[in-house]
């Protein structure tokens, strides 16, 4: 259903130069506010772009976190900053790997046994 969603909204990839592009695109980016020398970078998200798609990896993170390169970002923002902090930065870096699963059709940093294929 996820990646259904994320297909679906994202469209056609190879309109963004690079994953921060679609992080920036999806709303789920740190604010950066800046008046003549001051500069207020971080905390709440942006929220820019389609709900749909942040509901997505939000809600893709939490149902299912335990993935290698997602969970250490879970846990470790989660511990420093709190849990719903950390599920926002694992959903950042979902939504990275699915920018270039989308893009090369590969995932490469995922090293997923599917139970079916271990049988055989």
């Amino acid at each position: 259903m996820f990646a259904a969603i994320f297909v679906a909204e994202i469209g056609d990839v190879t309109r963004f130069d690079n994953a921060r592009q679609i992080s920036s695109w999806a709303g789920i980016t740190p604010r950066h506010r800046e008046s003549d020398v001051k500069a207020h970078r971080g905390g709440a998200i942006t929220k820019q772009g389609p709900r749909l798609v942040r509901w997505a990896a939000v809600e893709a993170v939490s149902r299912n976190h335990k993935i290698e390169p997602i969970h250490d970002i879970y846990v470790r923002v989660g511990q420093r900053r709190g849990v719903n902090k950390g599920r926002v930065a694992a959903a950042r870096k979902l939504l990275t790997l699915v920018f270039y699963g989308l893009r090369d059709l590969e995932v490469r940093c995922l090293d997923i046994v599917h139970p079916t294929t271990e049988a055989a």
